[in-house]
């Protein structure tokens, strides 16, 4: 048997992601929803679906909708706290909100989980550290102009 057969793809990632989204959002998920979601046509929601449902991330019935087994489930909230962590983070760094979450969904499936340790510390850091740390206002300063300030 070929082990890579029931290796997910980045777009089967993306389709448990937005399964639990939805699910925690809306307490279901529908194939109408995912393709909404994701931008997608119907039909391909449904044929993906149909497919992460014989690998058991999912438990599918037509026309009731879709809920996630627990590997299903451990998968989804996986994706979504990577994507979470690297979207703070270029957040931080000053991305746009939108750019910074396109760009989060880009780079979630490719990045090394030591790395994505290393971000998190840092994003949970930042996130912790008092208000407006003299650091980080010397990154804005120097985003916006490109001159490094004096230390005190």
């Amino acid at each position: 048997m070929d082990k890579n057969k029931n290796k997910l793809t980045s777009n089967m990632e993306d389709y448990l992601e937005a399964i639990y989204d939805l699910i925690i959002e809306k307490g279901n998920a529908t194939t109408g929803d995912i393709s909404s979601r994701l931008n997608i046509k119907h039909a391909s929601a449904t044929e993906m679906v149909q497919k992460l449902d014989k690998l058991g991330f999912v438990k599918y019935e037509r026309y009731k909708g879709i809920a996630l087994t627990p590997k299903g489930e451990k998968i989804g909230k996986m994706v979504r706290k990577r994507h979470d962590i690297l979207s703070n983070f270029l957040k931080l760094l000053g991305v746009d909100d939108d750019i910074a979450d396109t760009d989060a969904c880009k780079i979630e499936h490719d990045v090394d989980s030591a790395t994505l340790d290393r971000l998190t510390k840092f994003v949970e850091f930042v996130q912790d550290a008092p208000h407006d740390p003299k650091w980080l206002g010397h990154f804005e300063h120097y985003i916006k102009t490109g001159v490094h300030l004096e230390c005190d």
